[in-house]
């Protein structure tokens, strides 16, 4: 009955490290047109976590580039970034901005992430630079 109960006991631990492993953050998710108005605001941060390479063949303008799939993502962010201004953040299709927008809120910053990233961005005719 013990060896029962100890096998119980260590699924139900195991099963609760699986769930709380999970991302969580406190951020907002923008469409293309959302998000271009947001970023009008000369007091946004724009940060783009795609790597270096992705960055230089486009970006939309005035945007920082830290790729959130470095080791040194979080490290470099409280570095370059302000806490007490917002921060808008993309990536190519939206998957390393929520990771990033997740990072990012978990450590005090107001985070607004482009859904569909990059790719909806210029789907959309909006400008970028090179």
């Amino acid at each position: 009955m013990l060896k029962m109960n100890q096998l119980v006991v260590g699924m139900l631990l195991f099963l609760s490290s699986l769930f709380s492993c999970q991302q969580k953050g406190d951020f907002e998710s923008m469409n293309v047109e959302d998000f271009d108005t947001l970023i009008q605001d000369e007091g946004m941060q724009r940060l783009d976590v795609r790597t270096l390479a992705e960055y230089s063949e486009g970006h939309i303008a005035k945007t920082i580039n830290i790729n959130v799939m470095d080791d040194s993502f979080s490290s470099m962010a409280d570095s370059l970034l302000q806490k007490d201004r917002p921060v808008a953040v993309y990536c190519r299709n939206g998957k390393r901005s929520k990771k990033a927008a997740a990072i990012l809120s978990k450590k005090g910053y107001k985070v607004f992430e482009l859904d569909k990233g990059f790719n909806s961005w210029q789907e959309a005719g909006k400008e970028i630079e090179k």
